[in-house]
Parts: C-alpha cells; structure tokens; sequence
C-alpha cells in the first residue's frame, strides 16, 4: 500500500492510496452538505477547500432505517449490501477507483447501489471497484444520495418551498454524473465513455435516469440488474405518500416547513409509519407506493418506460437481466412458501395476480412440471415483478431501433444454506465486482471464481465498446446469456413462462 496519490480536481486536491496496482479515492464530495434549510432542496454546488483533502475512508451513508425489508438474522449475516460508516444527512461522497492516473482515457464505470429508494450505500464489500480495475484498464466509481423522506417526499402540490423535493435523491445523482464529467479525466477516465450501472432499487435508478432530460450526454451506456422500473410514481402517487407521511409526523400541509428543523429520528419514524402500507398486493407496481422519484413533468417527465422507452436515451445501448430465483431472498422465509401446497397456493397467490391467479399457476405448472408449490409460487412473484418487467423493458427499448439492446439470466446457485437461496436476488452482485472471496453469500467452492471473471470482464467489455459479448436481443431469437457453472447463450429460456405475462390484459 503506497499513500500519498494526489489529484487535482475543481473544487481541491485530494489524496488516496495505491494498493496492488490500484488508486483509490474514497469520500470525495461531489455536491455541498443538504443540511439545515438545504433539506428537501436539490443539491448545491461543494464549497472548494485548499490544501489537500484526505480521501482515504467512505463518506456518510445516507439516513436508513436498518433491515428495512426485514430479512431474518441467518440472512442478515450474509448480506453486506451498504457499509459500516455511520448515517448522516451529510452523504454527498463519492469513491474512485482507477487503473491508472497517466491521462489515458479508461472506460468509467458509475454504480448506483441497490436498496429500493430507502436504503444501501456505495461502500458495500460487494461493489468495491478495486478487482474490475485489476481485471481490465477501468475506472469505477460509487456515491451515496439522499434516500426515504429526505430524498423522495412529493410536497411541491401541497406545501410551499418545497420544488424540488420529490426528486431529491436523484438530483443528486445527476450531480454526481456532472462531476464525473468535469473531473475523471484526472483520473484516468473517460469523460465521454460511462456507463450507469445498478442492481434493484440501483437498476431503478438507472431507469429512471434514461428518461431525464439533464442527464443526457452525462453516461453513454446502461446496465440495468434486476431493477426494472416501467412506470414510477406519479403526482398523485407522490402526494399521497406525502400526505401520509405529514399525518404520521403530526404536520399539517400548512406546517411543512417545520420539516426542515424535525429531528432524524423523528423523519424515520413517519417515513416507517408510511412504508409499512405498502402492501405486497402492488407488488409488480411497487414504484409507485411509498418513497421513489415522482414524475414532475420538468425534471422527471414521464415513464420511464411507460408507455414507452425513452427518446432521451434512445441512443444509449442497454443490457438488463435478472435472476432466476429472485423471489427466495424476500419470501422464502415467508410461512405461505414454506407451508405451501398446490391447495393452499392459489390463496397465497391471489393478492399478486387477482382474476388470473388459477390460469398462471396452471401455465407455471405445465412449464415446470417438477417444481414443488413454493418454487412456483417464488417463480411467479419473481417473473411477475422482475424478470417479465425487464423484458417489457428490453423489448421497448428495441422498438426505438436506435441502440442495440443485450439481455441476460443469471441462473448460478449458491449452495449456502443449504441451497434453499438457488439464484436470489443481489447474488450476481459480488460476480459482476469480482469479489468472491469475501462475499460469504456466495459459499467457497473455487469453480465459482472463473464466473466472477466471466461476469466481471462482459460488463467491462459492455462498458467500454457497447458489446458484451452475445448477440443482441430480438423478439425473432431472444438470444440470452445464461450466466451458470456453464455458461451459455439461449434463445428464449423460459419461454413459455414469458408468454404468461404478454398475454396479460
């Protein structure tokens, strides 16, 4: 480990370290504190500094309720998906690994954690950028935003002084895409060559940012991992979460602005109040119920892909994907799937799919004639909210006939407890960063390792040319890259589960 690297960037110097061939640059501001009268406002610029700014810890993470989807200790223990520094509504940092600082032009890789709109960090173990720089010549950064209440509260249609506040959070990752552009160049990026890249409520970031406006000509390519988001909140959406959380913090519409001087604690109670009406029965609609960006019309104009992809990014080439058992992480736990029966199912089942509930399970049982109860019923939910979402994507992306579209399925299991996780959700996470060795979720059988650099280098190879190394997605072929202990491409995998979903009315 060698400190003492030094950068230059527009608002000050900073200082990292090197460390086997990697510099590293941690809690580096990107836009000014949002404290005090700055709550709820979009981000301001950083105030410069002289002398040298160390660089060589993680910023704040962002104000979070903890285990927020209420995972069950054994699960708990294998998941590190935001990191161990402390909260605070100062979180405006980003990080920087890179491959060099000679000037050349590197692909910049810009990762938007997961975590829906409400939780997470860019300082997970997972997404530590250092083994992508060391699989190929990259930059790779991650930020935190303003998440919950203080990132996504709608109060423009009921209080004043408030413009702005139901996009907050993803105002602030604009802010950090503009400072991308004007500074990774000093650090051996490409300013004219990022791609946006994020996994579940990160994946949903990256939806949305497709659609904005002032984000046009900040990334060039997209990777969306298990996070489609097809239609976010609308005004209306945002206005009734923002009227509940006002309720639950005990303001009036009128009193709003004494949201500006309420205590944190106080914020996240209210902001738990709300999301706990959030009901498994919008499941496949989820963005639209409790804290996410509201479309405004101005900043956020609409969709982002309903009804249609966007024309902001119709030149923007995407890969998304999901994976195939997605639903064991939130619900395998769950008493209706570890009790379930193919009698008991359909009532399990029925908040999810209403009128169709009997013709799925059906299609699902046909398809998968030797699954038992539990895995159809997480197939479905999985399918439902997930991978049928991303395919809509994938598919109205293409009718753009503007950037080509690549699709993939991650179908590797992890054998930790006992297998019953197979391929859930977030496990493709430490494959795409190379960094097995210290994600426990992903066990200690060495084959996996060859699949993290499998991973890894497509995402690398999607990032900097727009091909990741399979054909591109058609509705005549639906070439997918099946990403398992073999690795494969198929045309159409799971097809007959698919057509369940195009033919819903």
């Amino acid at each position: 480990m060698m400190d003492g690297i030094v950068v230059e960037t527009a608002d000050g110097r900073v200082q990292g370290i090197t460390e086997r061939g990697v510099s590293i640059f941690k809690g580096i501001p990107y836009a000014a504190p949002p404290l005090g009268e700055r709550r709820f406002r979009p981000p301001h610029k950083v105030e410069p500094w002289s002398g040298v700014r160390e660089a060589r810890s993680y910023g704040n993470m962002a104000i979070q309720a903890e285990n927020v989807f209420a995972l069950p200790p054994d699960l708990l223990e294998l998941f590190t998906l935001g990191g161990c520094e402390k909260t605070s509504e100062d979180c405006l940092y980003l990080n920087v690994w890179t491959s060099g600082l000679d000037g050349k032009k590197r692909p910049v890789l810009f990762w938007c954690h997961g975590g829906a709109f409400i939780t997470g960090s860019g300082s997970s173990p997972w997404s530590d950028g250092a083994n992508l720089c060391r699989l190929d010549d990259v930059v790779v950064v991650s930020f935190n935003h303003r998440l919950g209440a203080l990132g996504y509260l709608h109060l423009e249609d009921i209080a004043a002084d408030f413009d702005g506040a139901g996009t907050a959070g993803m105002r602030d990752i604009v802010a950090a895409l503009e400072w991308v552009k004007t500074n990774i160049a000093r650090f051996g990026g490409d300013p004219g060559n990022v791609t946006i890249f994020g996994e579940s409520g990160g994946g949903a970031k990256v939806s949305v940012l497709m659609a904005l406006p002032s984000a046009k000509g900040l990334f060039h390519k997209a990777v969306i991992q298990s996070g489609p988001a097809v239609q976010m909140a609308n005004r209306a959406d945002g206005t009734k979460t923002a009227t509940q959380f006002l309720k639950a913090a005990g303001l009036a519409a009128a009193s709003a602005a004494q949201l500006r001087k309420l205590p944190v604690p106080k914020i996240l109670e209210a902001q738990d109040a709300v999301q706990a009406t959030v009901a498994r029965t919008a499941f496949a609609d989820r963005r639209r119920f409790g804290f996410n960006p509201v479309i405004d019309g101005t900043f956020f104009p609409g969709g982002p892909f309903a009804p249609m992809a966007p024309d902001v990014s119709a030149g923007v080439p995407l890969m998304i994907g999901s994976n195939k058992d997605e639903m064991t992480l939130f619900l395998g736990h769950q008493p209706w799937v570890t009790g379930a029966t193919f009698d008991n199912l359909p009532e399990a089942m029925t908040p999810y799919l209403g009128q169709r509930t009997a013709e799925v399970i059906a299609a699902y049982r046909k398809a998968q004639p030797g699954a038992d109860a539990a895995r159809i019923g997480l197939t479905i939910v999985g399918d439902l909210g997930v991978r049928g979402l991303s395919l809509q994507i994938a598919e109205r992306k293409m009718a753009q006939k503007a950037a080509p579209v690549f699709v993939y399925l991650f179908a590797w299991e992890t054998p930790v407890l006992g297998g019953r996780l197979r391929s859930c959700h977030t496990l493709e996470i430490p494959f795409v960063f190379d960094n097995l060795e210290t994600a426990v979720l992903t066990g200690d059988d060495p084959e996996r390792l060859a699949l993290g650099k499998t991973m890894g280098r497509a995402w690398i190879a999607f990032a900097r040319d727009g091909n990741p190394g399979w054909p591109v997605y058609s509705t005549a072929e639906r070439a997918t890259m099946v990403f398992d202990r073999a690795s494969r491409v198929e045309n159409d995998p799971c097809g007959a589960e698919r057509k369940v979903w195009e033919a819903k009315p």
